[in-house]
């Protein structure tokens, strides 16, 4: 019998076959899924990241590998030009030399630096320790170039270039020069190197950026700025130039088109600036709005500063120069928060145009704790009997404290009402003006009075604040467009300066429209018997505001002098508008506008600032409404 052969393999299977049970576990399903979502996510990192460092900072390590390969150069954008309603340009940009230092270069060696700073301040005066300590505090990872000095000139330039400090780069740039400086600096602004909290506004700003500082500059600053181009320049090794290179070429601001009139402007702040300095008076300002869009023609302050020549004295002067007072600036409104007082009696039936009452020149309020000594309030002179009309014609205080606050028998506003009527002609909001630095009114608060001074409000407080004294403040802008609130029964103009924004091929990208608020009320005529009371300040002999009544044109005006500091000083008021002077539609020239005059501790009160207003309103009549080369008989309005 043959032996039978036996075979490793099949003993063994036999045996598992008989033996052993086998069980087979296939990986978890969710072991896959969890496997596959780390692998994606690790993916959407690495693209994510990807993307980052060549989308967000590729720019950034593209000019530090060319820095590294050449000599970077920023191309500078030149700003956008500003524009007067008839374009005339505001301010333009003057070609000029900056210069910059290469850090990446010029750091490997601190020797080094000292050395470069001190040969450069042999030609362009230089604070170099200053310097030093600012270059070291700066993270190279973010900048590579550090400006110098700004505004070289050409034989400042041509003596560097003869030294051939290979780290030293002369850049082409622009400065801005402004038209008439002074007149209009408070409008146009003045623009400066960025500092730290502008770098923590705004990431996207390198240290050597210069920006709007105030005015337009600074309120458009996003769209005038345009955007820098670079340029990289290849040096052999005695800094002769091999080649340059445009990497990105420049792209220039947008252009604004204002609603300034710069005639106007000029001769307004003239007008101004003689009669303050002829009362030697300490401060003032002026606005001229067009009540019918909210256009602005003019607006100065007084002190002013030259924009094109900036000092640090400027900035600590106690006479504030660079403060706006018009858009800033509260103040007490003094007489001319009349008009509103009137509007607020007439619509609550308080009086009707024609109810009067008695001045014999003060009024006096029963003291309960001192019989004897009664609180006397007084109207700046004795006027007899006076009506709606006659009192703000007048400006009797007698008749506002009645109206405002009541007396004896007959019931007043109260301060609710005020407060209630001083809230509808938006006294506390900010008007939305595009400038920046906008201040808004503060409201008289009888809880707030207790809470901060313990004493109760009284009638004599009422009495005050319907007068325009006391706690009530507000901006001259805020003054000016509740009285435009008036002439345009109710509509109350959004105030604006740009009108357009352009491209440089003179493509409007923007444009604004006039905009308004308007208020609830129950009787239009109501606007209407307060114009007349105005129109009265000019007309009538008495009025406050006849001196006027001889011009070409027909005026509504208010008069007001606010007393402060403890009766010390007066700050003197005009508000006034023409009515419209004819049908005809006048090319970019409104026909009526709105016109507000301060004059800060004057010595005479408001009469001090109707000349000023006199001569705005003469001037703009010669100048715009009567001569056809200005006002085509058919023509479109802008």
């Amino acid at each position: 019998m043959a032996k039978k052969e036996i075979y490793l393999e099949e003993a063994v299977l036999d045996d598992l076959s008989q033996g052993l049970e086998i069980v087979e576990n296939p990986l978890s399903e969710k072991l896959f899924k969890v496997m596959g979502g780390v692998t994606l996510f690790l993916v959407f990192v690495f693209f994510l990241r990807l993307g980052y460092l060549v989308i967000y900072q590729g720019k950034e390590y593209q000019l530090r590998a060319f820095a590294n390969s050449g000599q970077q150069v920023v191309v500078r954008a030149p700003r956008g030009i500003i524009y007067d309603r008839f374009g005339k340009i505001l301010v333009t940009n003057q070609p000029s030399f900056d210069i910059v230092l290469n850090l990446s270069q010029i750091l490997k060696d601190e020797g080094t630096l000292k050395q470069v700073l001190e040969e450069v301040s042999q030609v362009v005066p230089l604070e170099v320790e200053e310097i030093k300590n600012l270059i070291a505090s700066i993270d190279l990872e973010k900048q590579a170039y550090f400006l110098l000095k700004k505004n070289v000139s050409l034989e400042q330039i041509i003596e560097l270039k003869k030294k051939k400090i290979p780290s030293l780069i002369i850049e082409n740039n622009f400065s801005r020069h402004y038209f008439e400086g002074e007149v209009f600096a408070h409008l146009l602004g003045y623009v400066g190197l960025v500092d730290k909290t502008d770098l923590a506004k705004n990431k996207k700003l390198g240290l050597n950026d210069e920006i709007g500082k105030s005015g337009l500059e600074l309120y458009y600053d996003e769209f005038l700025r345009g955007q820098d181009g670079v340029s990289l320049v290849y040096k052999d090794a005695v800094s002769n130039v091999l080649e340059e290179k445009m990497i990105n070429p420049p792209l220039a601001g947008k252009n604004l088109e204002t609603t300034i009139d710069a005639d106007l402007q000029q001769f307004f702040f003239e007008a101004l600036k003689n009669q303050i300095q002829s009362l030697q008076a300490a401060a003032g300002g002026g606005l001229v709005m067009d009540p019918a869009s909210g256009q602005i023609l003019a607006l100065v302050s007084f002190p002013s500063f030259d924009n094109n020549n900036l000092k640090k004295e400027f900035f600590i002067d106690k006479s504030r120069p660079l403060f706006n007072r018009i858009v800033s600036g509260v103040y007490s409104p003094g007489s001319t928060i009349k008009p509103l007082v009137a509007f607020a009696a007439l619509e609550e039936g308080i009086v009707d145009p024609f109810f009067s009452i008695f001045s014999a020149g003060f009024i006096e309020i029963p003291n309960p704790y001192f019989p004897n000594q009664p609180s006397r309030f007084l109207d700046w002179k004795p006027h007899g009997w006076v009506n709606l009309y006659s009192a703000l014609a007048r400006s009797s205080n007698i008749y506002f404290y009645q109206v405002g606050g009541g007396f004896g028998s007959f019931k007043g506003l109260g301060i609710e009402k005020l407060r209630e009527y001083w809230e509808k002609f938006l006294l506390n909001k900010k008007t939305g003006i595009d400038l920046p630095s906008e201040k808004s009114g503060l409201l008289p608060d009888p809880q707030q009075k207790e809470k901060n001074t313990g004493q109760i409000w009284r009638i004599g407080d009422t009495y005050n604040v319907a007068i325009g004294q006391g706690d009530l403040m507000i901006t001259p802008l805020e003054l000016l467009r509740y009285i435009a609130g008036i002439s345009q029964r109710g509509k109350f103009p959004v105030p604006f300066i740009v009108k357009s924004l352009k491209n440089s091929s003179q493509e409007i990208i923007f444009s604004r429209d006039p905009k308004f608020e308007e208020i609830s009320y129950k009787n239009q005529k109501n606007f209407e018997e307060v114009e007349k009371g105005m129109i009265d300040a000019v007309e009538k002999d008495y009025g406050t505001a006849h001196l006027l009544a001889d011009l070409p044109l027909k005026i509504a005006a208010k008069t007001g002098s606010a007393q402060i500091e403890n009766n010390k000083k007066v700050n003197a008021f005009f508000v006034g508008y023409n009515l419209p002077f004819s049908e005809r539609e006048c090319l970019n020239t409104p026909n009526q506008i709105a016109v507000l005059v301060l004059i800060e501790d004057a010595r005479e009160g408001s009469l001090n600032a109707v000349p000023v207003a006199k001569k705005v309103f003469q001037w703009y009549y010669d100048n715009r409404l009567s001569q056809d080369s200005f006002c085509p008989q058919k023509s479109e309005k802008n």
